[in-house]
């Protein structure tokens, strides 16, 4: 059960830095057709794009990555919580 718990932590972990990292890059003027950020959008926008059907941006502002990290974390709690109430079965 470690190890499954480790997987899921560090898969919850990567996809959280991956939508922060694309969230930033842009401030640092990397073009949207540069390799790894076409990467990052091409892997957070299966989450993102949903949410931004339903969240307007704050005046200039996408609060859209901050919700989906929110949700991925609270995500991570129920699937943490649901394996080790399976384990102690």
């Amino acid at each position: 059960m470690g190890v499954l718990m480790l997987l899921i932590d560090w898969l919850f972990f990567l996809y959280s830095l991956a939508i922060i990292i694309r969230t930033l890059l842009p401030w640092f003027r990397v073009s949207p057709y540069h390799p790894i950020m076409r990467f990052l959008v091409q892997i957070t926008e299966p989450l993102l794009a949903p949410l931004r059907r339903h969240i307007r941006p704050i005046g200039m502002w996408d609060i859209t990555p901050m919700i989906a990290l929110i949700i991925l974390w609270v995500v991570e709690l129920i699937v943490k919580q649901i394996i080790q109430t399976l384990s102690m079965l």
